[in-house]
């Protein structure tokens, strides 16, 4: 029985599974630059280096020859741009925001604590990529330096009806930030008039015809639907489609998630899972990465080894995955962690695939990475750790708790 609270999962869609930036950026590119209306960007980094040399240029050679390019970048996650990378965006004609700037308090404001988190681009109303990939080197990292191996994240090129979905929220979130902007320094009734004007010439003249298939490509039966978090509305749904597809497991539940502390209901959706008989495996990150999210989500082992899930450590490099596959059918690919601030406070954007073609590869991929790139967590261990991770972990916990509180949401 479908939730009528969850986009319906439509058919004639292309999928194609990208792992990593060495498969999305060229992919991103080469459809930047046959773009011939308009490119949206949206994104949490937006670091300069090698992978945004090649995204940020084709954005520049895209606006030079006319293509209208919107690119909206975090306030948090993106440093501050270069001079250099200013002047040729503002030359060029690309349409730029930062998203929430910190200002002189910074994340002392709860306020500020709500992120632009989600990873799209969309072309021409024609494709859109979706993924959990940051416009940021693989193989660097702005906090920790150069990495030995490539992150382990993955991204979704989509031809197919749901594009028409992405260029709507991309075009109504920049005009959003756009009146935004105009009631910090006008009056607000003129800035609601020229969002609500704005909008409707983004989706009705100004924009491009969204296709739906990509011109000569065959149409595919797969199923699959766009799963939003916003502040104001949808605030559950990919943590939703999650327990919806966790309940209805029968075989194997496989979640891949970089920051991975669930709260209550999914957790026993998971334990539930186990006791019917369903396999489930867990790839999280191996790698000490943040204090909280490595600390916080260590105190949730206890819990799901008792239950009888597998837990694997990913530690080649740093995990940054955010996707599952259930019964070898039902897969999710996007930028939501599992964690409170992806799934109460940060815009977060999931693809959810029904496709056994697809939800095979993907599967493999993670099957590969826990038995030949992780550790297995063992109960007993972890059972035994010393006495100051224990108290690392309780500390952690609870600042995740308080932090959530204060925020005036419940998790």
């Amino acid at each position: 029985m479908r939730d009528r609270r969850l986009p319906p999962l439509r058919a004639a869609h292309h999928v194609q599974l990208l792992q990593g930036g060495e498969e999305l950026f060229p992919a991103m590119v080469h459809a930047i630059d046959q773009s011939t209306q308009e490119v949206r960007v949206e994104t949490y980094i937006f670091h300069p280096d090698a992978a945004a040399e090649q995204v940020g240029s084709a954005l520049v050679r895209a606006a030079r020859r006319g293509v209208a390019v919107y690119l909206v970048m975090d306030g948090v996650g993106t440093p501050r741009l270069p001079a250099d990378w200013i002047r040729r965006f503002d030359e060029a004609g690309v349409r730029w925001l930062i998203f929430l700037p910190l200002g002189h308090l910074g994340l002392l404001l709860p306020s500020r604590w709500r992120r632009l988190h989600r990873k799209l681009c969309v072309v021409d109303g024609r494709v859109v990529f979706c993924g959990g990939i940051n416009v940021l080197d693989d193989r660097n990292d702005p906090n920790h330096g150069p990495l030995d191996a490539p992150r382990l994240d993955f991204a979704v090129r989509v031809t197919g009806p749901l594009v028409r979905s992405v260029h709507e929220v991309t075009s109504q979130f920049w005009w959003r930030l756009q009146a935004g902007a105009m009631a910090r320094e006008a009056d607000l009734p003129a800035a609601w008039g020229e969002l609500q004007a704005a909008v409707q010439r983004t989706l009705q003249a100004d924009g491009p015809k969204p296709e739906g298939m990509e011109p000569g490509l065959e149409r595919s039966g797969t199923r699959a639907a766009l799963l939003l978090r916003d502040n104001l509305r949808h605030r559950s749904r990919i943590e939703r489609a999650y327990r919806k597809a966790i309940a209805e497991a029968h075989e194997e539940i496989i979640i891949a998630n970089a920051y991975f502390a669930p709260g209550r209901k999914l957790r026993q959706a998971l334990i539930h899972a186990r006791q019917r008989g369903v396999r489930v495996r867990l790839l999280l990150q191996g790698r000490y990465e943040y204090f909280m999210q490595f600390h916080a989500v260590r105190m949730m082992y206890g819990v799901l080894l008792g239950a009888g899930m597998e837990i694997h450590e990913y530690s080649p490099s740093f995990l940054h995955a955010k996707v599952a596959v259930i019964d070898g059918h039902w897969a999710t690919v996007g930028s939501s962690n599992l964690d409170p601030l992806s799934l109460l406070l940060a815009r977060e954007a999931n693809v959810v695939v029904d496709d056994a073609r697809f939800a095979a590869e993907l599967r493999a991929r993670l099957v590969h990475a826990m038995e030949h790139e992780g550790r297995q967590v063992d109960p007993a261990d972890y059972a035994h750790r010393p006495w100051h991770q224990r108290l690392l972990d309780r500390v952690a916990f609870a600042l995740m708790r308080v932090g959530v509180f204060i925020s005036g949401n419940r998790y």
